[in-house]
């Protein structure tokens, strides 16, 4: 039997990226998506509470939700067979068009829609790739670490819902390293404006961005034109473990 990975991501179940890494893991999987109606980038890990969703599907086991990328998950996952036929073997979300790196993590819809599966015990991999990385061989090298991260977590039998980071720089070819998280920074990205009106509104983003390269870091691997795995904790306290996720992210990238 064939796994069965359940595909998502932040920018829209029309997004070349979705659809390109979508070709690249039907090679050897059969994929189930579910993603956002719209464009979902930095919603993090939010869930629509105070508003009904509605889901719509399409042929070829697209299912779209007008919600963000959790929402996503958590319907895939939820709905008593209306999306999936099983639990899937793994969850894979992107290709995200534009990186997650250091602390993106905590704003990217990418990285939540893979952590909600995650949460549910579900190995999951969040692929994003730089805006000028080709598509065709950076969805082709997601699809791969992706299926060597399942094969990995089935050989040594590690603990459920291990979650790992993707990166892909510019170019077509690339080295692979297990990374951990960087420090990313952004300056001057809250931009003051006045509307025809005079009235003052707020935009955020368009700040320089500056890598604190750490030795080992994800920054430091894309900086160096490598593509970084990184293992993702799914407890922010500091005595969580995470032996089996490095491991696994070591492995994978060879």
């Amino acid at each position: 039997m064939r796994p069965l990975v359940l595909l998502s991501n932040d920018d829209g179940y029309l997004a070349p990226g979705l659809l390109a890494l979508r070709e690249a893991l039907t090679t050897w999987a059969d994929v189930v998506v579910c993603a956002p109606e719209l464009n979902q980038s930095a919603t993090s890990h939010s869930l629509s509470l105070h508003r009904p969703l509605r889901m719509r599907s399409l042929e070829g086991d697209i299912h779209v939700v007008d919600g963000t990328p959790a929402d996503c998950v958590y319907v895939a996952l939820s709905s008593e067979g209306r999306v999936l036929s099983r639990v899937p073997d793994l969850c894979v979300s992107g290709m995200n068009h534009g990186l997650n790196l250091g602390v993106d993590v905590f704003y990217s819809g990418t990285v939540a829609a893979a952590r909600e599966a995650a949460l549910r015990g579900i190995p999951s991999v969040a692929v994003s790739a730089d805006t000028k990385a080709d598509r065709a061989a950076a969805a082709a090298l997601g699809s791969s670490i992706a299926r060597a991260v399942l094969e990995q977590v089935r050989e040594t039998k590690g603990e459920a819902g291990l979650l790992f980071n993707v990166n892909v720089p510019p170019g077509s070819a690339w080295s692979v390293r297990a990374t951990k998280l960087g420090r990313r920074t952004y300056a001057g990205d809250v931009l003051f404006r006045r509307d025809p009106r005079g009235a003052e509104y707020m935009w955020i983003g368009g700040g320089e961005v500056t890598h604190h390269d750490a030795p080992g870091s994800d920054t430091e691997a894309y900086d160096a034109g490598a593509v970084g795995v990184t293992p993702l904790a799914l407890h922010l306290d500091l005595l969580s473990g995470m032996s089996t996720a490095e491991l696994v992210a070591r492995a994978v990238a060879g």
